[in-house]
Protein backbone atom coordinates (compact mmCIF):
# COMPACT_ATOMS: atom_id res chain seq x y z
CA UNK A 1 0.00 0.00 0.00
CA UNK A 2 1.48 3.55 -1.27
CA UNK A 3 1.14 5.73 1.37
CA UNK A 4 1.17 9.94 0.84
CA UNK A 5 1.36 11.24 4.91
CA UNK A 6 1.23 15.60 4.99
CA UNK A 7 2.30 17.16 8.33
CA UNK A 8 1.64 21.09 8.30
CA UNK A 9 0.70 21.57 12.16
CA UNK A 10 3.77 23.28 12.67
CA UNK A 11 6.94 25.40 11.58
CA UNK A 12 7.96 21.92 9.91
CA UNK A 13 6.44 21.15 6.44
CA UNK A 14 6.51 17.43 6.15
CA UNK A 15 5.86 15.26 3.68
CA UNK A 16 6.57 11.34 3.41
CA UNK A 17 5.81 8.50 0.55
CA UNK A 18 5.55 5.09 2.16
CA UNK A 19 5.05 1.50 1.13
CA UNK A 20 2.96 -0.16 3.75
CA UNK A 21 5.68 0.84 7.27
CA UNK A 22 8.35 1.08 4.40
CA UNK A 23 9.55 4.96 4.29
CA UNK A 24 10.62 5.03 0.21
CA UNK A 25 11.09 9.30 0.79
CA UNK A 26 10.91 11.88 3.12
CA UNK A 27 11.32 15.74 2.80
CA UNK A 28 10.60 17.34 6.20
CA UNK A 29 12.08 20.80 6.81
CA UNK A 30 11.82 23.61 9.09
CA UNK A 31 10.47 26.67 6.35
CA UNK A 32 8.98 28.64 9.17
CA UNK A 33 5.53 28.24 8.48
CA UNK A 34 5.62 29.37 4.63
CA UNK A 35 4.00 26.01 3.99
CA UNK A 36 1.21 27.63 1.16
CA UNK A 37 4.45 28.31 -0.65
CA UNK A 38 6.96 25.34 0.02
CA UNK A 39 3.70 22.30 0.38
CA UNK A 40 2.71 21.67 -3.10
CA UNK A 41 6.72 21.58 -4.53
CA UNK A 42 7.48 19.77 -1.61
CA UNK A 43 4.71 17.11 -3.06
CA UNK A 44 5.67 17.30 -6.41
CA UNK A 45 9.87 16.61 -5.33
CA UNK A 46 8.35 13.62 -3.26
CA UNK A 47 6.75 12.02 -6.16
CA UNK A 48 9.64 12.75 -8.76
CA UNK A 49 12.07 11.27 -5.90
CA UNK A 50 9.72 8.02 -5.34
CA UNK A 51 9.20 7.90 -9.23
CA UNK A 52 5.34 7.34 -8.81
CA UNK A 53 2.24 9.83 -8.82
CA UNK A 54 -0.74 10.39 -7.49
CA UNK A 55 -2.11 7.77 -9.41
CA UNK A 56 -0.38 5.14 -7.42
CA UNK A 57 -1.41 6.48 -3.81
CA UNK A 58 -3.64 4.53 -1.44
CA UNK A 59 -4.40 5.82 1.24
CA UNK A 60 -3.73 9.75 2.04
CA UNK A 61 -2.70 10.76 5.70
CA UNK A 62 -2.59 14.13 7.26
CA UNK A 63 -2.07 16.12 10.72
CA UNK A 64 -5.22 17.99 11.41
CA UNK A 65 -3.70 19.68 14.48
CA UNK A 66 -3.75 20.92 17.41
CA UNK A 67 -0.98 23.28 16.03
CA UNK A 68 -0.47 26.47 14.08
CA UNK A 69 -4.34 27.80 12.36
CA UNK A 70 -3.29 28.11 9.12
CA UNK A 71 -0.95 25.41 8.87
CA UNK A 72 -3.70 22.93 9.58
CA UNK A 73 -5.81 24.33 7.24
CA UNK A 74 -3.06 24.16 4.11
CA UNK A 75 -2.49 20.28 4.69
CA UNK A 76 -6.15 19.37 5.22
CA UNK A 77 -7.60 21.28 2.09
CA UNK A 78 -4.54 19.90 0.15
CA UNK A 79 -5.10 16.16 1.36
CA UNK A 80 -9.03 16.97 0.54
CA UNK A 81 -8.39 17.75 -2.55
CA UNK A 82 -6.31 14.81 -3.68
CA UNK A 83 -9.16 12.53 -1.66
CA UNK A 84 -11.74 14.19 -3.76
CA UNK A 85 -9.97 13.85 -7.14
CA UNK A 86 -8.89 10.43 -7.17
CA UNK A 87 -11.04 9.00 -4.39
CA UNK A 88 -8.48 7.76 -2.45
CA UNK A 89 -9.10 7.13 1.51
CA UNK A 90 -7.79 9.54 4.09
CA UNK A 91 -7.37 9.76 7.66
CA UNK A 92 -6.28 12.66 10.25
CA UNK A 93 -4.16 12.14 13.15
CA UNK A 94 -3.76 14.62 15.85
CA UNK A 95 -0.32 16.19 16.24
CA UNK A 96 0.26 15.11 20.18
CA UNK A 97 -0.41 11.43 19.10
CA UNK A 98 2.47 12.16 16.48
CA UNK A 99 4.64 13.22 18.85
CA UNK A 100 3.88 10.43 21.49
CA UNK A 101 4.62 7.62 19.10
CA UNK A 102 8.21 9.38 18.59
CA UNK A 103 8.46 7.98 22.25
CA UNK A 104 9.06 3.79 22.70
CA UNK A 105 10.16 3.52 26.41
CA UNK A 106 6.98 2.10 27.87
CA UNK A 107 5.11 4.30 30.69
CA UNK A 108 3.30 7.44 30.60
CA UNK A 109 3.98 9.94 27.91
CA UNK A 110 2.76 13.77 28.30
CA UNK A 111 2.87 15.29 24.46
CA UNK A 112 2.74 19.14 24.73
CA UNK A 113 2.85 21.80 21.82
CA UNK A 114 2.96 25.27 23.60
CA UNK A 115 0.31 27.85 22.17
CA UNK A 116 1.82 31.36 23.72
CA UNK A 117 1.59 32.53 26.93
CA UNK A 118 2.14 29.88 29.57
CA UNK A 119 -1.00 28.46 27.80
CA UNK A 120 -0.55 24.93 25.71
CA UNK A 121 -1.95 21.84 23.73
CA UNK A 122 -1.59 18.20 25.69
CA UNK A 123 -2.37 14.97 25.92
CA UNK A 124 -1.38 11.59 28.11
CA UNK A 125 -0.72 8.49 26.49
CA UNK A 126 0.12 5.56 28.33
CA UNK A 127 2.65 3.04 26.35
CA UNK A 128 2.42 -0.78 27.20
CA UNK A 129 2.09 -2.97 24.29
CA UNK A 130 0.45 -0.03 22.33
CA UNK A 131 -0.03 3.63 22.95
CA UNK A 132 -3.83 4.26 25.37
CA UNK A 133 -4.68 7.33 25.60
CA UNK A 134 -5.81 8.57 29.02
CA UNK A 135 -6.47 12.16 28.52
CA UNK A 136 -7.90 13.35 25.18
CA UNK A 137 -6.12 16.60 23.21
CA UNK A 138 -7.10 19.59 25.66
CA UNK A 139 -5.93 23.31 25.98
CA UNK A 140 -4.85 24.43 29.36
CA UNK A 141 -2.47 26.77 31.54
CA UNK A 142 1.13 24.39 32.15
CA UNK A 143 -0.30 24.91 35.66
CA UNK A 144 -3.62 23.44 35.11
CA UNK A 145 -2.01 20.65 33.16
CA UNK A 146 0.34 19.94 36.02
CA UNK A 147 -2.72 19.13 38.62
CA UNK A 148 -4.54 17.01 36.23
CA UNK A 149 -1.12 15.16 35.88
CA UNK A 150 -0.62 14.18 38.96
CA UNK A 151 -3.86 12.48 39.23
CA UNK A 152 -2.03 9.76 37.18
CA UNK A 153 1.10 10.36 38.07
CA UNK A 154 2.94 8.56 41.33
CA UNK A 155 6.71 9.07 42.07
CA UNK A 156 7.87 5.82 40.69
CA UNK A 157 6.17 6.14 37.48
CA UNK A 158 8.30 6.60 34.39
CA UNK A 159 6.50 9.72 32.78
CA UNK A 160 8.41 11.37 29.56
CA UNK A 161 7.49 14.85 28.35
CA UNK A 162 7.85 15.21 24.54
CA UNK A 163 7.07 18.33 22.17
CA UNK A 164 7.86 22.29 22.15
CA UNK A 165 5.92 23.05 24.99
CA UNK A 166 7.67 20.13 27.01
CA UNK A 167 10.91 22.34 26.02
CA UNK A 168 9.98 25.31 26.96
CA UNK A 169 8.05 24.73 29.60
CA UNK A 170 10.50 21.98 31.49
CA UNK A 171 11.78 24.20 34.48
CA UNK A 172 7.59 24.06 35.54
CA UNK A 173 7.60 20.53 34.65
CA UNK A 174 10.51 19.29 36.67
CA UNK A 175 10.24 20.99 39.51
CA UNK A 176 6.73 19.10 39.42
CA UNK A 177 7.62 15.85 38.19
CA UNK A 178 11.54 15.65 39.49
CA UNK A 179 12.02 12.06 38.56
CA UNK A 180 10.29 12.47 34.94
CA UNK A 181 12.05 12.60 31.70
CA UNK A 182 12.36 15.57 28.97
CA UNK A 183 12.74 14.83 25.83
CA UNK A 184 15.21 16.13 23.56
CA UNK A 185 14.78 18.64 20.64
CA UNK A 186 14.86 16.14 17.65
CA UNK A 187 12.71 13.30 19.29
CA UNK A 188 10.03 16.74 19.94
CA UNK A 189 9.33 17.43 16.36
CA UNK A 190 6.55 16.65 14.32
CA UNK A 191 7.65 13.79 11.87
CA UNK A 192 5.78 12.87 8.16
CA UNK A 193 6.63 9.72 8.42
CA UNK A 194 6.09 8.67 11.81
CA UNK A 195 2.31 10.23 11.10
CA UNK A 196 2.19 7.74 7.92
CA UNK A 197 2.39 4.85 10.08
CA UNK A 198 0.19 5.88 12.55
CA UNK A 199 -2.28 6.59 9.44
CA UNK A 200 -1.51 2.90 8.17
CA UNK A 201 -2.52 0.97 11.88
CA UNK A 202 -5.88 3.44 11.71
CA UNK A 203 -6.53 1.92 7.85
CA UNK A 204 -5.48 -1.49 9.13
CA UNK A 205 -7.77 -1.13 12.10
CA UNK A 206 -10.72 0.11 10.14
CA UNK A 207 -10.73 3.11 11.86
CA UNK A 208 -11.07 5.87 9.52
CA UNK A 209 -10.45 8.90 11.74
CA UNK A 210 -12.22 12.45 10.69
CA UNK A 211 -10.14 14.82 8.96
CA UNK A 212 -11.51 18.02 9.92
CA UNK A 213 -9.55 20.36 11.52
CA UNK A 214 -8.91 19.80 15.77
CA UNK A 215 -9.12 23.55 16.87
CA UNK A 216 -8.77 23.62 20.78
CA UNK A 217 -9.01 26.93 21.18
CA UNK A 218 -9.95 30.07 18.73
CA UNK A 219 -7.64 32.14 16.96
CA UNK A 220 -5.74 34.95 18.16
CA UNK A 221 -7.06 37.11 16.33
CA UNK A 222 -10.81 36.18 17.17
CA UNK A 223 -9.76 35.92 20.47
CA UNK A 224 -8.29 39.46 20.44
CA UNK A 225 -11.63 40.92 18.93
CA UNK A 226 -13.74 39.14 21.84
CA UNK A 227 -11.33 41.31 24.60
CA UNK A 228 -11.98 44.63 22.55
CA UNK A 229 -15.63 44.27 22.22
CA UNK A 230 -15.95 43.07 25.92
CA UNK A 231 -13.80 46.12 27.17
CA UNK A 232 -16.19 48.21 25.13
CA UNK A 233 -19.47 47.00 26.02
Amino acid sequence: MKILSIDTASDICGVSILDNNNLICNLDSNTGRTHSENLMPFIDLAFKKSNIGLKDIDLLVCDKGPGSFTGIRIGIATVMAFKDSLNIPAIGINSLEVLANNISTKGLICSIVDCKNSNCYFALYDLKDEYIELISPKADTIENLCLILKKYYFKNSYLTFVGDGALIYQEVLKSQFPNSIICTTKDSLLNSYKLGIIGLKYYSNNNFSDILPLYLRKPQAERQLENRLKKDL
